[in-house]
């Protein structure tokens, strides 16, 4: 009987730690940032357990689209987002806009060019620049976005070295093994002691992330609460120490 009991016991606990996991899908750009805000969250909501998963904004997209659990869901773009509204993917009135971010063009620390506008890409010496894949990855058509603005885009993306997610073309520039590449002024700052920052890029658009519970949230009211403390002095005052300003 007591066996019994202790099974139960050990049942109902494994379930009651399952119902308290949350996942949450978020643009890899947000990596620092929402590791530390789990572990805030975590803190002060006793046997929560938040469960991250980073990737490129259309990515995660397409994984929720197929089944994959998640239950809230932030994007480093507001088109990724009107897609997962318009898909049903998200709770209906739930989304709030938490942050917003720069385009830079960064290059190795030790790199020897001197660049110092989108017009200084095209020169011979820059023949690799990494650029997030347009199709998938917000910064990538940021990216495009200001180089057609500027009348470059066919030149340079003869030049581009596409990748998955930004911080895969901040790896690639930290590595030397492109001569520059796009990334969120975000993520030039986690890697100061291998890339620098050879300019800012204008842009007309504003690069806002997005956050909302899912539709199909296991967890609705934990996402509900993750989603809160996200936008709270707390979760603000960790985006804003990872250099992400205010919406």
């Amino acid at each position: 009987m007591q066996k019994v009991a202790a099974a139960i016991a050990i049942s109902l606990a494994v379930s009651l730690a399952q119902a308290a996991d949350l996942h949450v899908s978020a643009a890899a750009s947000l990596t620092n940032a929402f590791r530390d805000i789990a572990a805030g969250y975590e803190a002060r909501h006793a046997g929560a357990k938040v469960l991250l998963n980073f990737g490129a904004s259309g990515a995660l997209l397409q994984q929720m689209a197929k089944g994959a659990p998640v239950d809230v869901f932030a994007s480093a773009d507001m088109e990724t987002m009107d897609q997962a509204e318009k898909a049903g993917l998200v709770a209906k009135g739930e989304r709030r806009d938490f942050a917003r971010n720069s385009l830079v063009v960064i290059v190795p620390r030790d790199g020897r060019l001197a660049l110092g506008s989108l017009q200084d890409l095209g020169q011979p010496a820059v023949q690799k620049v990494a650029i997030g894949n347009p199709a998938s990855v917000p910064v990538g058509r940021y990216t495009r976005h200001a180089l057609e603005a500027a009348k470059l885009w066919p030149g340079i993306s003869a030049k581009a070295i596409n990748t998955q997610n930004v911080r895969q073309s901040l790896d690639y520039v930290a590595r030397g093994e492109v001569d520059g590449g796009f990334v969120y002024g975000t993520d030039a700052a986690v890697m100061q002691d291998k890339v620098k920052v050879a300019f800012d890029v204008p842009l007309d658009v504003a690069i806002g992330y997005p956050v909302a519970r899912t539709a199909a949230a296991a967890n609705p009211a934990e996402a509900k609460a993750f989603v809160d403390y996200l936008l709270s002095p707390a979760g603000k005052a960790i985006l804003a120490k990872y250099g992400f300003q205010t919406p």
